[in-house]
């Protein structure tokens, strides 16, 4: 009787439950979400920049959503104002882990990233200014490379510094949540024409309503799922980026555990838990997709490093980053009580405070709004932001790269084990017994290379005897021949 045959599977089925749980395991891994960030960004690259880009742009404008509620938006509004809220809640999330339970629950270190990401916003907002004023061009541009992408800025971290500390992730998360609220801050100041006041109450009337939930142990996603949908279009349409109320929900939950109720997971944790596949696996990725798709001319790329605007972008996310950075964590370090996490060094600051130069999809937005009405230009920016953050990422990759090779080597330091007793050797250096063992091992070993060697030494004898016997017959033989 033959085997039952297995049933065939359909093109995008439904996988089954180990597959999905492998997926969804891999999604939560940064490097998976960070490959597919950067394969969505060149994708978008290549799609706009082919002869097809005019269907590119004809699906970023593509509308669909309730026009009643305020809410019939393009997909590339979609991707930046409601996938990306997504992004943000993670973080949020991930951010008040890091400061009531991480690296970063300390005051003293937790004040450093702070002050780093708001030195980071001013220098380089001066340096744009020093340029564009000393070319006399114009200063509209000034906000354009304060921004620091945070989703690639992770993304490229995670590629890259696999053994890297944990502390420098913190850091850089910190920076950059605190770094995009600000820009969130300036969109909303200096290019919000109109601020729905009603809009506004009432995403914080509902941003009081969940954190009161949160507080009370309400348990049920459908009570907090539609209530966050509420609050993102009222934030919204209040006029204020939407992504506020992501972020705004991610700091409220609860991320410590409480072990007299018997709780293995904290509330934050669950909830990042099952929402990071998302965020990682979608949000992310298409937000990239519709989002870093710019066309870019040869001619805009020829006119980046002459024309003071361009320029200015460019010198602010390479140059203005850096500095600011890491010059603003410095000197809080140096005269004031907040001190660096004892698992970095100030290399390690450098070279986040370079990643941090990564603009990209914010920066870009920034540059619509500063030189609205002005294509050209605007286009020449979008240039300079693309130029500006692919620099910051190549002399990111670079020191992070030599970073991430003394910490793997100091890694495979602290793991080393040649005794075979289980416990690394750098914690039993103290132990006398220890070095006996290793005593013991080297004898052993070194026995066995006297053994080695004396094989090898008579095996070169005997070849040497076996050479000399041949050399002495043949010559016996030719003295005994015919003249």
């Amino acid at each position: 009787m033959a085997a039952p045959s297995s049933p065939s599977r359909k093109l995008l089925g439904q996988l089954s439950l180990p597959e999905r749980t492998f997926v969804a395991n891999a999604l939560r891994t940064e490097t998976v979400g960070g490959v597919l960030l950067l394969l969505a960004a060149i994708a978008a690259l290549i799609w706009a920049n082919t002869p097809i880009k005019d269907s590119y742009q004809a699906v970023l404008d593509f509308h669909v959503g309730p026009a009643a509620l305020g809410l019939d938006l393009s997909l590339q509004h979609w991707a930046a104002d409601g996938l990306l809220a997504i992004f943000f809640f993670v973080a949020g999330i991930e951010l008040k882990r890091e400061l009531v339970a991480g690296d970063l629950r300390d005051p003293r270190a937790a004040a450093l990233p702070v002050v780093a990401a708001l030195c980071g916003m001013a220098v380089p907002a001066l340096v744009y200014t020093l340029t564009s004023v000393t070319g006399g061009g114009s200063l509209a541009g000034w906000a354009v490379p304060t921004a620091t992408d945070i989703a690639f800025a992770l993304a490229v971290l995670a590629v890259i510094g696999t053994s890297l500390p944990n502390a420098l992730r913190a850091f850089l998360l910190t920076l950059a949540v605190v770094d995009d609220l600000f820009a969130i801050l300036i969109i909303a100041v200096f290019f919000t024409d109109d601020l729905n006041l009603p809009a506004l109450g009432g995403a914080v009337v509902g941003l009081a309503v969940f954190w009161l939930l949160l507080r009370k142990g309400v348990r049920g996603w459908y009570v907090y799922v539609p209530l966050a949908l509420v609050i993102w279009a009222l934030m919204y349409n209040s006029g204020i980026h939407a992504t506020i109320a992501g972020v705004s929900m991610g700091l409220m939950l609860r991320c410590t555990t409480r072990t007299e109720d018997g709780e293995e997971h904290s509330p934050g944790e669950h909830v990042e838990h099952l929402v990071r596949p998302l965020s990682a696996g979608l949000a992310v990725p298409l937000f990239a997709l519709f989002s870093a798709g710019v066309s870019v001319s040869g001619g805009a790329l020829g006119e980046v490093f002459t024309q003071p605007e361009t320029l200015g972008v460019v010198l602010g996310l390479v140059v203005g980053k850096t500095l600011g950075i890491f010059g603003g964590t410095w000197l809080t370090a140096r005269f004031t009580r907040a001190s660096l996490s004892d698992d970095l060094a100030w290399a390690d600051v450098f070279a986040v405070a370079s990643l941090a130069g990564i603009g990209f999809t914010v920066s870009l937005l920034i540059g619509e709004l500063a030189f609205d009405g002005d294509a050209a230009l605007t286009d020449e920016v979008k240039a300079a932001v693309l130029v500006g953050s692919l620099i910051a990422a190549l002399t990111a990759t670079v020191l992070l790269k030599i970073r991430n090779a003394r910490y793997r080597r100091m890694w495979e330091a602290e793991e080393r084990d040649d005794d075979l007793d289980g416990i690394p050797d750098i914690y039993e250096e103290h132990d006398p017994a220890y070095h006996l063992r290793m005593a013991d091992i080297y004898e052993g070993k070194a026995a066995e290379h006297r053994r080695i060697a004396d094989l090898k030494a008579a095996e070169i004898e005997a070849a040497e005897r076996d050479r000399l016997a041949e050399v002495a017959g043949g010559a016996g033989d030719k003295g005994n021949g015919p003249a």
